[in-house]
C-alpha cells in the first residue's frame, strides 16, 4: 500500500520548511528507518526517516523547496502503485519511478552535468524553475541540471541568472543551439543566432590559473535569518553600548571549589558562564526596563527573566532560551542551559525553544575578547556581552594588588532606557558578582 511521506511540523511557530538534500531517488528502494530527505527551519536541521519499507515512487518537492508543514514529500509503496493522488495541490504529476530508457541509464555527477538541448527542456524542468524561467529570461540551454534524475530545478535557473546568463526576447523563439551573448552580460541577442561558429569563440583574455579564483556558496537559510535580524535591530533601535568590569576574585575561587568538591557532591559541572546567568536572572527584575520587548508604541514588561543565551553553532548564531530563570538554582540553571547549549549545536532543538527571550547574554570571553558591542535581539531592549578575564591593579589599605577583571558590554535600546538605567543595571550586576558567595544565600 502506497504511503505519503509529510513534511512534519518541529515547533508550533514553524509553518514550512526547507528541503536541503535528498539522500535517495525516485525509484529507489528503502528500508524502514533509512534517511529519505533532510531539511531546516530558519535555525534547526533534521533528518527524516522512511516510516515504512517499500520503494521511492515519487518526489514532489525538491532541494530547496520551502515545503509547508504536514505537506505531501513523496510517496513509499510497490511497484504499480498509483502515486499521483497523493501529489500536492498545484504540484506537477511525479515523475513515475519505471526504469529510465537504456540511453539515458549513464548519471552525470551534478557538479559534471553536462548543458541540456532544446528537447529535453521541456520534460526535465520543475514548475517553480520554468516560472523563473519565463520571468528572467535564463538561457536553459547552459544549464547543469542538479535536481533528481537530472531534472532542472530553481537553484539551477537562478545560477544563470547570477552568471548573467539569459537570452533575450527576439531571440528566445528561434533559439535552439547554445551561443555565446553579444549583449550585456553576455545576454544572447537574435543577432548571435546566425553569426558564424568562428565569432563565438571568445578568446583568452588571461592565462589559465590552476584552480577557480572565487567559490560561489549559496547563503544558507539560518544566515539569511540572522542577516535579516541584525540589520533589522541595528536600523530600527538607537542602541549604545556601556562597558564596564567587575573583580572576578570570588566567582573564580568558587569555581575551582566546584570543579574540585562537585563531582563528589552530585553537582554539575558549574561554569563561569553559569554563574553569570545566575546573577542576571536574579538581579535584572529590578530593572524592568532591561527585561523588556519594545513593541513599536508599547513597552512590554516581563514579571520573568526568559534568559536568552547566544550560542556559536557549525550553523551559525542561535539563541536558545532558559525560560523562568530566576526560579532555578544555580545547579538546576546550569543542567538546563547545558541542555539546550548542546541541542543548539547539533542542530536538533526545537524551534520553540528559540524564541520567548526577555534578555540576552552573549559570551565571548573565552575566545580572548576584552570588549564588544554585542547587537540586541529585536525586540528585546538590551543584550549582555562577557569578555574575558585581564589583570588589573586597584588600590587596598594603600598598595596596589593585582586582581582578575572581567569585563562587561551592555548594549540597550535608547528609546527605552536612559542611560543612567542601564548604569544602575550594570552596578547592581558588578556587586552581584563581586559578592556572589552572599547572592548564592537570597
Amino acid at each position: 500500500m502506497a504511503i505519503p511521506v509529510i513534511m512534519p511540523r518541529q515547533g508550533q511557530s514553524v509553518e514550512s520548511c526547507i528541503i536541503t538534500s535528498w539522500n535517495k531517488k525516485v525509484g529507489d528502494t528503502v528500508e524502514k528507518g533509512e534517511i529519505l530527505f533532510s531539511y531546516e527551519t530558519d535555525k534547526s536541521s533534521f533528518d527524516e526517516a522512511a516510516p515504512e519499507s517499500g520503494k521511492l515512487l515519487a518526489i514532489f518537492h525538491e532541494e530547496g523547496d520551502d515545503v509547508p508543514c504536514l505537506e505531501n514529500v513523496c510517496v513509499i509503496g510497490n511497484d504499480g502503485e498509483d502515486a499521483a493522488q497523493f501529489a500536492p495541490a498545484g504540484e506537477a504529476e511525479a515523475a513515475p519511478a519505471e526504469a529510465a530508457p537504456a540511453e539515458a541509464k549513464a548519471e552525470v555527477a551534478p557538479e559534471a552535468a553536462a548543458p541540456v538541448t532544446a528537447q529535453q527542456i521541456s520534460g526535465a524542468i520543475s514548475p517553480r524553475a520554468r516560472a523563473l524561467a519565463d520571468k528572467t529570461g535564463a538561457d536553459l540551454l547552459k544549464a547543469a541540471p542538479t535536481g533528481p534524475n537530472g531534472r532542472i530545478i530553481e537553484r539551477d535557473v537562478q545560477s544563470l541568472v547570477d552568471r548573467g546568463l539569459t537570452v533575450s526576447g527576439a531571440a528566445s523563439a528561434e533559439y535552439k543551439t547554445a551561443v555565446e551573448g553579444s549583449g550585456i552580460n553576455g545576454k544572447v541577442m537574435l543577432g548571435d543566432l546566425n553569426a558564424p561558429a568562428a565569432a563565438q569563440e571568445v578568446p583568452a583574455i588571461a592565462p589559465a590559473v590552476s584552480g577557480p579564483e572565487y567559490e560561489d556558496v549559496k547563503m544558507p537559510n539560518i544566515r539569511k535569518i540572522i542577516a535579516k535580524q541584525m540589520c533589522a535591530s541595528l536600523s530600527g533601535m538607537a542602541q549604545l553600548t556601556l562597558n564596564t568590569s567587575f573583580d572576578a576574585t570570588k566567582i573564580m575561587d568558587l569555581r575551582k571549589s566546584l570543579k574540585a568538591g562537585g563531582e563528589a557532591l552530585g553537582l554539575p559541572n558549574i561554569t563561569i558562564n553559569d554563574i553569570i546567568l545566575f546573577a542576571v536572572s536574579r538581579v535584572i527584575l529590578n530593572h524592568k526596563g532591561v527585561n523588556a520587548h519594545c513593541l513599536e508604541d508599547t513597552i512590554r514588561y516581563f514579571n520573568t527573566v526568559n534568559l536568552g543565551v547566544a550560542v556559536d553553532t557549525p550553523k551559525g548564531l542561535m539563541v536558545p532560551t532558559l525560560f523562568h530563570a530566576e526560579k532555578l538554582s544555580l545547579s538546576e540553571l546550569s543542567k538546563s542551559a547545558k541542555g539546550i547549549i548542546k541541542a543548539a549545536q547539533a542542530g536538533s532543538i526545537s524551534p520553540d525553544l528559540l524564541k520567548g527571550g526577555t534578555f540576552t547574554i552573549s559570551n565571548l570571553g573565552a575566545m580572548g575578547i576584552e570588549s564588544f558591542t554585542p547587537i540586541i535581539n529585536p525586540p528585546q531592549t538590551a543584550i549582555l556581552g562577557v569578555d574575558c578575564v585581564t589583570r588589573r591593579l586597584k588600590e587596598v589599605d594603600g598598595e596596589d594588588v593585582v586582581y582578575p577583571a572581567m569585563g562587561l558590554s551592555l548594549t540597550f535600546d535608547h528609546r527605552v532606557l536612559d542611560g543612567a538605567d542601564a548604569a544602575r543595571f550594570l552596578k547592581d550586576l558588578v556587586v552581584a558578582l563581586e559578592n556572589f558567595d552572599l547572592l548564592l544565600t537570597k
